[in-house]
């Protein structure tokens, strides 16, 4: 019922919430939206139409750079003889001339018309070198006039060049000239806009002719989706995982290259942006007001309520725990009371047995050793009961602490003393790790032993044989305690139990090995200590059970 009633509750409070900021923000987001969409058309008509001019110039002055490097070398071509030219240092001065109006070029060639390049100038060892099966070759043959792609050559090493083809004398000849790849390059990438922006220059199979700014490099195959030709100049929006850029693009007139220009949006546009971004923060300022308000009440009422379930379930579980607890203990003191007198008569008959025996000859009573193995074992197991009796009003009563300086080290140590013959008789190894310079705790030394000894003696009940259980100590200065971790090697225990083994009477053991008393003890003892036990335990590897004790000063 309660449940339900918590449930209607803060489903009634999240109807008030959702109606009044349907009704209240409806205004908002259609003035919102309107603003939007006014900004990105202004938006994307102007950075459309700036982008589109800056590539229109851009190509023009690559054309114009292409059409002044050819005009200078027909000027050379068709002012010069071959044989003035096949003087190499004639045609040595003659570049030092065109490089000092114009450092574009980087050298300058003659070849025959049998391909063999008979005077060169420049920075490669390249005269006699013969090009008669170069492609190149045959398109200076066939258009007189050509402008290479990017290629490797026999310099190995991207480059480019300009041939110019001059009949003479019924045989021709090949003016070639090399361009300087880095002017070019830079030429082309003046037009980068802001940090983002790259331009670069990509031929009819898509191969980089410049390298790109954040890409590839030259005469490698480009990212960039492969664009037939056409005229004039387009822009468009490209959209990538990284970010989003807006590129235009126009194919060359004096070469078969397409201009690529991109831009970030975003760069171009910080004005109109931090316009944009103004009216956003305003709408939402008006939407955080509005959500701000109805959600600090309901969230209030929400919280209110929340609390006070948990608080009553808390209670509620407290009282049944202790409720529990308390009839758990008054039994366990009155079953234990009650077996220890029988107990104490069966122990005091035992040892009268023991005492007949004594007096008697072995030889004359039949079965003298039988007789004497069942007494011992009456006495074994009436000590057997007597610890669990002890066990079961140790967990009934209410012992008080005593406060005295406690050494755990020590109290660890000494509580292996007692354990440490059945460890060697299961082949169990016990491993130490003592911090030196342990800090003492104000706490009762006995109990601890108690509570060390019980789950110790758990550790090897649960390695069984041929394992091993550790125990270690340290100290945690953030939460001021010290703790003692006891783990060992044994099968481990179920996640579903782990919540039980601190109840009463609850074993895993086999019937007649445990009494379920033992933990709950130890839990009991540690409690009133003002420590606490933790327990990790993982199926196949064992477990670790933590105590944790205050370090208390003197004070």
């Amino acid at each position: 019922m309660k449940t339900n009633g918590y449930n209607y509750i803060k489903k009634l409070q999240i109807e008030i919430i959702a109606i009044v900021l349907f009704f209240s923000l409806i205004p908002l987001f259609a003035l919102g939206s309107f603003l939007y969409f006014q900004f990105t058309q202004t938006y994307t008509q102007k950075v459309t139409n700036n982008l589109r001019t800056i590539v229109d110039n851009k190509k023009k002055a690559l054309d114009m750079f292409f059409e002044e490097r050819v005009s200078q070398l027909k000027t050379i071509a068709y002012t010069h003889s071959y044989k003035e030219l096949s003087d190499e240092d004639y045609i040595r001065s003659l570049l030092s001339a065109v490089q000092s109006s114009s450092n574009s070029l980087i050298d300058l060639g003659i070849i025959n018309s049998d391909g063999e390049q008979v005077a060169y100038t420049g920075h490669y060892n390249l005269k006699g070198v013969n090009y008669k099966n170069e492609l190149w070759f045959h398109e200076v043959m066939f258009k007189e006039v050509y402008i290479s792609d990017v290629f490797m050559g026999f310099r190995r090493f991207p480059h480019f060049i300009i041939a110019v083809m001059r009949k003479e004398e019924g045989s021709f000849w090949i003016l070639r000239a090399t361009i300087d790849s880095n002017i070019f390059n830079l030429l082309v990438q003046s037009v980068q806009i802001a940090e983002k922006g790259d331009a670069y220059l990509l031929n009819s199979e898509n191969i980089l002719q410049t390298p790109s700014r954040f890409g590839k490099q030259v005469m490698e195959p480009s990212d960039f989706p492969k664009t037939p030709l056409f005229t004039g100049t387009t822009v468009r929006e490209n959209f990538s995982e990284q970010n989003r850029m807006i590129v235009g693009m126009s194919w060359l007139e004096k070469k078969n290259w397409l201009l690529v220009v991109s831009e970030d949006p975003t760069e171009a546009m910080t004005p109109l942006f931090r316009t944009r971004t103004m009216v956003i923060l305003l709408i939402a300022l008006g939407v955080m007001l509005i959500v701000t308000g109805a959600y600090i009440v309901s969230r209030s009422i929400i919280r209110e309520l929340i609390r006070s379930e948990r608080q009553k379930a808390a209670l509620d579980a407290n009282l049944v725990q202790s409720s529990k607890m308390a009839a758990l203990g008054k039994l366990a003191a009155g079953v234990a009371h009650e077996l220890n007198n029988p107990l104490a008569l069966i122990k005091e008959s035992a040892g009268w047995l023991k005492d007949l025996l004594e007096e008697e000859e072995p030889d004359k009573i039949a079965n003298f050793k039988e007789i004497e193995k069942t007494v011992n074992k009456i006495d074994l197991h009436v000590e057997r009961a007597k610890s669990v009796t002890h066990r079961m009003l140790g967990f009934g009563r209410r012992f008080e602490p005593v406060s005295e300086d406690t050494d755990l080290n020590k109290v660890a140590e000494q509580t292996l003393s007692f354990l440490e013959n059945e460890a060697l008789h299961r082949n169990i190894a016990i491993e130490k790790d003592y911090l030196e310079n342990l800090p003492s705790v104000k706490s009762d030394s006995a109990q601890i032993q108690q509570v060390i000894l019980n789950i110790t003696d758990n550790a090897i009940d649960a390695v069984g044989k041929n394992g091993t259980v550790r125990m270690k100590t340290g100290y945690d200065p953030k939460k001021e305690e010290v703790f003692l971790e006891i783990s060992d090697t044994g099968p481990g225990i179920p996640k579903e139990d782990l919540d039980k083994i601190f109840d009463p009477f609850y074993t895993t053991k086999t019937s007649g090995e445990g009494t379920g008393l033992g933990l709950s003890v130890s839990y009991s003892i540690i409690e009133k200590l003002g420590g606490r036990i933790l327990v990790d335990s993982t199926r196949g590897k064992g477990s670790v059970f933590t105590v944790c004790l205050p370090v208390r000063s003197e004070k």
